[in-house]
């Protein structure tokens, strides 16, 4: 009666929708090793900052006893001014290798050379283990006077996606408490948090001068403890 045995209902695909594998990539009861596969195009290579930050993030939000570890690809540019959803799976679909496999769950993040269909957006969550961020707009939004480093740009949207894939907010990690913003559904209503919704828009740029990239803040990681994860 006490033994859980893996079945079916357990495991999870690669397919679902955001936030839908929340608690099999933050706990240990099924996968108990994390692979994430970052697929970039040429001249958009995360920074070792960015890959570092990212397992930090990572390591302190999930229960992954297996370790959790980063790798990346290198793909063509596509020289596109813009990315809609569809085109992301498109590039997913054509040059993602890692997929959930036994006790092992992955997940994929793209980085292209351009923009997003919106243009004020810097990265996207858009099914339960994708991703993706905008080069382009996240080149744009760095590294000059008055701009934050690339690094730190970079990591701020790329925790957040990740944020996002772990359930927050509200869209697959239930709330302890009602944390979730009136204006802006899936997101924080605490603007120092990582998961406020300026953290994946044009807006975070200005903010991260001067400061630290944002953190979970209590009600977050209150869901995601309480989702299974650590």
């Amino acid at each position: 009666m006490g033994c859980k045995k893996e079945s079916e209902e357990d495991l999870v695909d690669n397919n679902g929708q955001v936030g839908s594998a929340a608690n099999a990539l933050l706990s240990d009861e099924v996968y108990k090793k994390l692979e994430v596969e970052i697929i970039h195009m040429q001249g958009y290579t995360p920074t070792s900052s960015t890959i570092s930050n990212l397992q930090s993030f990572l390591s302190s939000c999930l229960k992954k006893p297996g370790g959790i570890t980063i790798s990346l690809k290198e793909i063509p540019t596509q020289s596109q001014s813009s990315y809609s959803t569809s085109d992301l799976k498109s590039i997913e679909n054509n040059h993602r290798t890692i997929y959930n496999v036994g006790n092992t769950i992955a997940a994929s993040i793209i980085i292209v050379d351009g923009a997003y269909t919106n243009n004020n957006v810097l990265g996207i969550a858009y099914k339960n283990t994708s991703m993706a961020i905008f080069g382009g707009t996240i080149e744009e939004n760095s590294g000059g006077i008055s701009k934050p480093s690339r690094s730190k740009l970079e990591s701020t949207v790329l925790n957040h996606e990740f944020g996002h894939v772990l359930g927050l907010v509200n869209v697959g990690s239930n709330m302890v408490e009602n944390h979730e913003a009136n204006d802006h559904e899936g997101h924080c209503n605490n603007d120092n948090c990582l998961m406020y919704y300026a953290a994946e828009t044009t807006e975070i740029a200005s903010f991260l001068v001067g400061n630290d990239i944002p953190e979970l803040d209590n009600n977050c990681e209150q869901d995601l403890t309480a989702n299974g994860g650590k």
